[in-house]
């Protein structure tokens, strides 16, 4: 197995969580939040997670600069350096890119898992061996690997991943090759991807070399590659900033898995069960609580329920709320904005922040 010391994780960390309005918020988004009451923000507990794969020192995190701050405050191992700051957002394609050649620097022959700040992983020591043995694949082989997750129902919140029946890595029968990528699909097609048996959830971590993500950019998204590798001079200087600022003007704006990952023709996924959640919607956040026998999940102290039955409930602990005949609703408070939704309409919440932006001003969301 490679050397721990050449293995590194970068943690994208500039997402504003709107379908989590209005916990969730430009200026504080859900990654900073502790919304499972734990006593850790999700940033928090997923870089105590990625510490167990790669030393503290090793871990990246790239971020919207507004949020500097907020990363240097909760997470306590990391320099300044260790915060990439992107000064507008440009989807994962172009942050990825950044962190390849500030890694280069450091170590020309690294090993990466590329993970978001805000999942939730309910069996650690699992997703640790499966990190930990994707990550041994990847270093020994010219391979793209992401993890995909086993699913549990037809979600149409996720995209897909279909892969190859045969083995195609002696020692992990889990490591298949990669047939399709679907986007979040429709519930007819999600049911049939469940029955099929060969399909995954796709959980947006990724795991390769640090010499195949930068060759798969060259094949495959060079305008962007292009870009970042102009910096190679810039890096850990003075410039890096004023480089950085001038290279996002003009960065196109994609996603990794649409520029590369759905490309690439060295595509692997690590079949995975380790409790996952991508935490991307009150609904995910509903699945993963603690139900009262009416199927409610609630947090605050004071909330009283009357024939109301599987709605998520998320209000202060002092607020007073009685709740009567509401079944699979979406109800909470923050700082004096009330959302009350239909759990099977949870999508549209980033359509309404946009309206209430347009309509109530910035200050809202």
């Amino acid at each position: 197995m490679q050397a721990k010391e050449n293995y590194f994780c970068v943690i994208m960390a500039g997402g504003i969580g709107s379908r989590f309005w209005p916990m969730s918020r430009i200026s504080h988004p859900k990654q900073f939040i502790d919304i499972l009451g734990t006593g850790n923000t999700l940033i928090q507990q997923t870089f105590e997670r990625l510490k167990k794969i790669c030393p503290a020192q090793n871990i990246y995190i790239v971020t919207n600069s507004i949020y500097k701050e907020l990363v240097m405050n909760q997470l306590d191992d990391i320099s300044e350096e260790q915060v990439l700051c992107e000064p507008m957002r440009r989807n994962t394609a172009p942050c990825i890119a950044y962190a390849n050649y500030k890694i280069q620097q450091k170590s020309p022959d690294a090993t990466i898992l590329v993970a978001p700040s805000d999942h939730i992983i309910l069996n650690e020591t699992e997703f640790v061996e499966n990190a930990l043995s994707s990550m041994q694949a990847a270093s020994e082989n010219d391979w793209l690997m992401t993890m995909g997750i086993k699913p549990s129902r037809p979600d149409t919140g996720y995209g897909y991943i279909q892969f190859e029946e045969n083995p195609v890595y002696l020692d992990d029968d889990q490591i298949r090759k990669v047939k399709t990528f679907t986007e979040k699909p429709n519930l007819e097609l999600a049911k049939t991807f469940l029955q099929s048996g060969d399909f995954l959830w796709n959980s947006g971590i990724f795991i390769w070399s640090l010499k195949s993500i930068i060759k798969a950019f060259e094949n495959h998204l060079p305008e962007v590659d292009n870009l970042f590798k102009e910096g190679i001079s810039v890096y850990n200087t003075e410039q890096e900033d004023q480089f950085i600022k001038d290279t996002y003007t003009v960065c196109r704006n994609v996603s990794i898995d649409y520029g590369v990952m759905e490309k690439a023709e060295n595509v692997f996924v690590r079949i995975s069960d380790y409790g996952w959640s991508d935490l991307g919607t009150w609904g995910s956040l509903y699945d993963i609580r603690n139900k009262d026998d009416k199927g409610n999940a609630v947090m605050g102290k004071n909330v009283m329920l009357y024939d109301s039955e599987n709605c998520i409930v998320n209000v202060p602990k002092d607020k007073l709320v009685v709740m009567h005949g509401l079944k699979d609703y979406i109800l909470v408070e923050e700082e004096g904005i009330l959302l009350v939704c239909k759990k099977a309409d949870e999508q549209s919440i980033r359509q309404i922040v946009s309206d209430v932006k347009i309509e109530k001003g910035e200050k809202y969301v």
